[in-house]
């Protein structure tokens, strides 16, 4: 009997030779809402570290070709319009980084009732603490505020948005390799 564990090569033998077992993987889908300067990074990282990246802004400005050459789209929209129309599946991850708290939590909203992969907010610890005590009352559950990374990225002491778009990524690979 084989047993196939994900992202290794293995050997089988069998009464009639060997079978060798190679998994091939396609590159996650990631999908960033806000077209900010911290997002510019975070594009760039995710696309290098063999993400398909996809921007969604609610300005044209913000969500273009010339302004993210490396994300294989682009849509500028109403964010939850944009939302609505995506197929978000368990190998999704989603990075939420608009301007606007209120942008921020409603995304979050719509995210936790979806089987992405990784659902991650930027915002200070009260940021996060408050925009979870709104989603609480409005009838969204621990557990599904459990999944979320937030504040996300990895804690290197980040301060710029291109050591934030490091740290992001930097825990977008490890759920990508560790979590499975």
């Amino acid at each position: 009997q084989l047993v196939l564990r994900r992202n290794q090569t293995q050997r089988h033998k069998s009464a009639d030779g060997e079978v060798i077992l190679e998994p091939v993987m396609g590159s996650p889908s990631l999908v960033v809402f806000g077209g900010g300067h911290v997002s510019k990074y975070i594009s760039e990282c995710a696309s290098r570290a063999g993400f398909r990246v996809t921007i969604v802004d609610d300005r044209k400005e913000y969500a273009n070709p010339q302004r993210f050459p490396e994300a294989i789209r682009t849509i500028a929209g109403d964010f939850l319009e944009v939302f609505a129309g995506l197929s978000v599946k368990p190998s999704t991850y989603i990075v939420i980084v608009t301007r606007g708290h209120r942008s921020d939590e409603e995304i979050l909203e719509q995210a936790v009732k979806t089987p992405a992969k990784y659902i991650g907010m930027i915002g200070s610890k009260r940021k996060v603490l408050t925009t979870y005590e709104h989603l609480l009352e409005r009838g969204v559950s621990i557990q599904s505020l459990k999944r979320v990374h937030a504040p996300m990225g990895i804690e290197i002491g980040a301060t710029t948005a291109e050591e934030i778009g490091v740290s992001v990524v930097a825990q977008l690979i490890a759920v990508r390799r560790f979590e499975r």
